[in-house]
């Protein structure tokens, strides 16, 4: 199994890299033959707690609006020792020891490929942090699900960060985790919505439920989570 996911991190990088990366496609590609697992959830939903939560570092960036304005490819490496880093494709044989400086990077890249206003891209970034603390795990972070365009983006926004969600977990060997706050209701969920949408029968589909602290008192997470049928 490890030999496994090593083989589809590499493959997956090659994608990126040749410019393959999930996109909508009338043809197949080798990306949409690989298995993924994708994070989705609305804005504010605590999709960058439960990835930090996993990695167990503070090293995404964080903000109002849309901060999640490309994919994040996130491969977790264990290794052996008390190191901990990160690199990043296309910053070659750099290794960050600093997370702070890997938000930072991640924000900067971001705008080189977006610009310094609010737009989104599908292509995305590959950070792979290697540490004892990690399973060997890749993960994809999309942008936030939004209902509405903030001041300095077009319209469109709305349907083209959708659209982008759904050309990737819309892939049958994608699992997708469905990230909702508790102290929402769950009926009005947008990760929960769309991911009805792409697995009605909610095969490949696993409910996260964050912010539990503010649910209201009298309130019950296991009443909540028993609510998901996805």
């Amino acid at each position: 199994m490890e030999n496994l996911i090593s083989l589809v991190n590499k493959l997956q990088r090659a994608c990126t890299a040749l410019g393959d990366h999930g996109e909508e496609s009338a043809l197949p590609t080798l990306w949409d033959s690989l298995p993924s697992i994708a994070v989705v959830g609305g804005q504010s939903s605590g999709k960058s707690s439960v990835l930090e939560s996993v990695v167990g570092k503070d090293f995404l960036p964080r903000g109002s609006g849309i901060v999640t304005r490309r994919p994040l490819v996130l491969q977790l490496h264990r290794i052996d020792g008390d190191r901990e880093y990160a690199e990043f494709m296309h910053v070659p044989r750099k290794r960050f020891t600093d997370f702070a400086m890997v938000r930072k990077e991640i924000a900067d890249e971001t705008d080189r490929q977006t610009g310094h206003g609010k737009g989104i891209s599908s292509v995305p970034i590959h950070l792979s942090i290697f540490s004892p603390n990690v399973v060997n795990l890749t993960l994809i972070d999309l942008p936030g699900l939004t209902k509405v365009a903030v001041e300095g983006q077009p319209e469109s926004i709305v349907q083209e960060i959708e659209n982008m969600v759904r050309a990737f977990i819309e892939k049958p060997n994608c699992i997708i985790l469905a990230v909702s706050p508790a102290n929402q209701d769950l009926a009005t969920s947008d990760a929960i919505k769309i991911s009805r949408e792409v697995d009605p029968k909610g095969e490949r589909t696993f409910g996260v439920l964050t912010k539990i602290d503010l649910m209201d008192k009298g309130t019950d997470a296991v009443d909540v989570s028993s609510t998901i049928k996805c």
